[in-house]
């Protein structure tokens, strides 16, 4: 029911979020020309508030672009000190594409009015949406309360990693696609144990991910109510599977209590290799060298009652925004971005594609040190719809975090804990307001 849910609540206040922007409200999108001089020189101008670094920028979109457009000048604002998306518009920098993952999307893009629709532009350059994942582009709707505001480029999910040299070293069989998070609850009780003096956990996770992209796309806050979804019952599905569950043992405890957090660390799995299992992000091989490790990869595991229904999908999306004066450059930089021949680039580096092309989805990873790793394991489960977003998630998402240890040490029970959380949610969204 909530992927059906839009945003018209939230965006009521997007005028008072954005009150220290000094940008013109958002405009109708008009009749376009497609007609470009690709010779003609011209700075495109591309801003992110997630802070991704220019090399990293260069390595996924900049350096592609460049040589796609030798006569155009593409420049990428990071956000930093200094410069930061409400610094660079109160000093008129002419931001043609915004970029950002849908998580942040609202937060940037409708906080600060630059919302612009892309539907006519999409029409006039026979852009055809079908051949795109379905579920970024029906998030991408629900956002833009059924105009288009973005279009996605490249996409993630979770995914299960795992350490082959801990399974190896305590004789457990390796984790399989298809696996439940009661399969993995059972592997973490064998895997969480000492051998040798050191101490091994079975099961982490990045919480933050697990909840985002939960295969039960339940948003944190209510659209239409503006209050906490906590009461659903499925929260409490998802709050004991991958976390209060794995937890009840011993050690596992021992090392909460040590730690003062719970298992979500890179650094467990990564670095300091105690963590047999990690739940994060399906790009992990790519945003981290694992080349030193021994490891591989499942399909993230699935609820009993969702059978092959893995995480949302999180895509990245960019939008021109309505401050543009080239919005058909614009669009032309991203007509190449969606491209098979783009989209395939991406994915032999391990970058998800957003297309439902098989070519470029059995190209995936294929160019990197990963490849003879279960790559094809990330398509395995279908995508659970995209859960609505709101003004408010950065905020509502602590106030869901902040009972989960003293929850996983039993030093709080599941009802006071979701007490705790709805009153967080109700503080966070008045403040907010204020």
């Amino acid at each position: 029911m909530y992927g059906k849910w839009t945003l018209i609540g939230s965006l009521l206040v997007t005028s008072l979020l954005a009150g220290c922007s000094n940008n013109k409200p958002a405009t109708e999108a008009q009749a376009p020309s497609t007609a470009v001089n690709l010779n003609e020189p011209a700075e495109i101008v591309l801003f992110s508030n997630s802070g991704d670094s220019p090399e990293s920028f260069d390595e996924r979109f900049g350096n592609a672009l460049r040589k796609k457009f030798p006569n155009w000048k593409i420049t990428y604002f990071q956000k930093t000190k200094g410069q930061s998306l409400e610094e660079l518009l109160a000093a008129n920098t002419p931001i043609d594409i915004y970029w950002e993952s849908v998580g942040q999307f609202v937060g940037g893009l409708l906080k600060y009015e630059l919302q612009y629709d892309m539907t006519p532009l999409i029409q006039a350059n026979k852009i055809d949406l079908s051949q795109f994942e379905p579920t970024t582009i029906d998030a991408m709707k629900m956002i833009s309360n059924g105009k288009m505001y973005g279009l996605p480029v490249s996409n993630n999910n979770m995914a299960l990693f795992y350490n082959k040299d801990i399974f190896d070293r305590l004789g457990v069989p390796y984790p399989k696609d298809g696996m439940t998070w009661d399969d993995v609850v059972e592997l973490n009780k064998q895997l969480t144990r000492s051998d040798n003096g050191k101490q091994y956990l079975g099961f982490g996770m990045s919480n933050i991910h697990y909840f985002r992209l939960n295969s039960y796309s339940l948003p944190y806050v209510d659209p239409k109510t503006e209050k906490a979804t906590i009461s659903d019952p499925r929260w409490k599905t998802i709050y004991e599977s991958a976390i209060l569950r794995p937890a009840q043992l011993d050690a596992f405890k021992t090392s909460i209590e040590t730690r003062k957090a719970l298992p979500e660390s890179d650094a467990l799995f990564t670095k300091d290799q105690t963590l047999a299992m990690y739940g994060y992000q399906s790009y992990m091989f790519v945003q981290r060298d694992l080349s030193s490790m021994n490891w591989d990869m499942v399909a993230y595991p699935t609820f009993k009652d969702l059978p092959g229904v893995g995480s949302q999908s999180y895509p990245t999306y960019f939008s021109i925004t309505n401050i543009s004066k080239q919005k058909e450059r614009a669009m032309e930089v991203i007509k190449y971005l969606i491209s098979q021949e783009f989209q395939m680039e991406l994915s032999k580096k391990g970058i998800m594609t957003v297309l439902n092309d098989k070519a470029v989805q059995n190209a995936f990873g294929q160019e990197g040190y990963a490849k003879d790793k279960n790559l094809k394991s990330v398509f395995y489960n279908k995508f659970a719809p995209i859960s609505p977003k709101t003004l408010y998630d950065a905020e509502a998402e602590k106030a869901f975090r902040a009972p989960l240890v003293p929850m996983a040490l039993n030093q709080k029970d599941i009802n006071t804990g979701f007490r705790e959380v709805e009153e967080g949610v109700v503080k966070a969204i008045a403040d907010l307001k204020k």
